[in-house]
């Protein structure tokens, strides 16, 4: 009896809280880049009213709808796919852990870029790394990708850790700046801070072509939550506390975005971000804020050196998890093997699927060569956060729909949560979030005044989603190749 209750206590001991799940899904889904991002492309303090829109159509039911996913699939440890495959059929969890897999390769892409550039600020040298011609930058950017494919096949799982401690880093340094930002005038009161205009034309964004074509780096922004999903059976009660960490999560990520973009247009004018100074921002408007920060707190350069250091742990060490995660999630996946073609399943002594790695090789090298055409280091990492904020977010997709056949089965599954009683209302939200993805996602590829590019946008996704339509029929040919020498 006393044993039971010993092994009772014990499991409740590793039980979390809600309040412990919405930070780590806060550290998961939100980063300082974000801000960064959304300042850039939506004229400066004039991204809050898109923010908030944003976290109040989008991001809070499609919070709520993973609490819900997450409740009803409390024992499937496959995310996205798992619920696609419970509500559907193998093939369809397939394409789900396909996408997800498959828009990491754009993501991997960039990855070396921003790892590059990081240093470059860390050891402030990134007038002379702006200055260099793409076709240097691209070469570097290769050399490091093919040294972090190799060390990929290694499969060195300590790199978890180190993804884990730099993403946490990040995190309380993107918290940090809010902070010192908001107290710097009283610590040096004498210093320049730009005064926020808080008119109403200044506030409200202008509805045009850019605006639109915008809107997919805020979902990309705001996606991701669906990770925290494994977690749901670690709750306490997951009923009731899932959600309400969803709900905190969602919560968090609107304050910051907010407060870190008033914190950011009291040091920089949004009227200066135009043009090519645009693209130069979304690539160094990290680091130039934790420059200014440092100005403001009189010690020089410390800030950026210690946020390039961290950024640079944090986007080699994510490179290397997003060439080897995403490919475990597919090819590990018994439902999702039947459809991939044999030689992808080739594991080396390491555990790694060499050929899964030399195909991201093939499939990222390609995007990396394609960004020649970039015309520096700057316009080449917003080249990328575009590319990026169309591919990344297809993968959420699968979220709407697994949530739609949920509710479509009615009573087969049973959710200890649910976020809508009504079957056809929790249908509609389904729907509506699936549809402002997906618009979203089609309205991203358009980038005003270069057809060049917006051709590119469209093929790079177009072509990526292809393979998998490819990739079964030609696992079929060597399932049936098979059976015909048996016989």
């Amino acid at each position: 009896m006393s044993s039971n209750k010993g092994t009772t206590a014990a499991s409740d001991a590793k039980k979390i809280s809600w309040i412990t799940l919405a930070f780590m899904a806060f550290s998961t889904v939100w980063g300082f880049g974000n801000v960064v991002n959304g300042f850039g492309y939506f004229n400066g303090t004039q991204v809050i009213f898109s923010w908030i829109m944003m976290f109040a159509l989008y991001f809070v039911p499609y919070a709520l709808m993973v609490g819900e996913l997450g409740s009803a699939f409390k024992n499937a440890g496959g995310g996205v796919t798992s619920w696609v495959l419970e509500t559907t059929n193998p093939k369809l969890a397939y394409y789900a852990g396909y996408t997800y897999w498959v828009v990491h390769i754009p993501y991997i892409a960039s990855k070396g870029s921003g790892g590059l550039k990081a240093l470059a600020w860390m050891f402030l040298r990134n007038e002379w790394y702006d200055s260099l011609p793409s076709w240097q930058v691209q070469l570097a950017t290769g050399v490091v990708f093919v040294f972090f494919l190799w060390v990929a096949s290694k499969g060195l799982q300590p790199l978890k850790a180190l993804t884990s401690l730099a993403g946490s880093s990040m995190f309380v340094m993107s918290l940090l700046y809010i902070v010192m930002m908001f107290a710097a005038p009283m610590i040096n009161p004498s210093a320049t801070y730009v005064p926020l205009d808080w008119s109403w034309e200044h506030l409200i964004p202008q509805f045009n072509v850019q605006y639109f074509t915008s809107l997919s780096i805020l979902v990309f922004a705001v996606g991701g939550c669906e990770k925290i999903s494994p977690y749901v059976n670690k709750v306490n009660n997951p009923g009731k506390d899932f959600p309400k960490g969803m709900i905190a999560l969602a919560i968090m990520v609107m304050i910051c975005a907010v407060l870190g973009t008033i914190a950011m247009g009291m040091m920089i004018p949004a009227a200066e971000i135009t043009g090519e100074a645009q693209a130069s921002f979304i690539a160094n408007g990290a680091y130039e804020c934790f420059q200014k920060l440092g100005e403001y707190y009189h010690v020089g350069s410390f800030f950026v050196i210690v946020y390039g250091a961290c950024n640079a742990i944090g986007q080699f060490s994510t490179l290397v998890l997003s060439i080897d995660a995403p490919l475990r999630m597919l090819l590990d996946d018994e439902s999702a093997r039947q459809f991939v073609p044999k030689g992808l399943l080739k594991q080396n002594k390491n555990g790694a699927y060499v050929n899964g790695i030399i195909l991201i090789g093939i499939l990222s090298g390609s995007i990396i060569a394609i960004q020649l055409l970039g015309k520096s280091a700057a316009d080449i990492i917003t080249w990328l956060t575009k590319l990026n904020s169309v591919c990344m977010p297809m993968r959420y997709l699968w979220v709407f729909f697994a949530y739609i056949m949920l509710r479509k089965a009615g009573s087969k599954f049973h959710s200890d949560y649910v976020f809508v009683k009504n079957k056809n209302l929790a249908i509609f939200f389904g729907g509506w979030c699936f549809f402002v993805t997906a618009a979203c996602c089609i309205l991203g590829v358009y980038q005003e005044g270069d057809m060049l590019r917006t051709i590119l946008n469209i093929v790079m996704p177009f072509v990526l989603l292809a393979l998998g339509l490819i990739m079964p029929a030609i696992r079929k040919q060597q399932d049936e190749a098979e059976k015909a020498a048996l016989h």
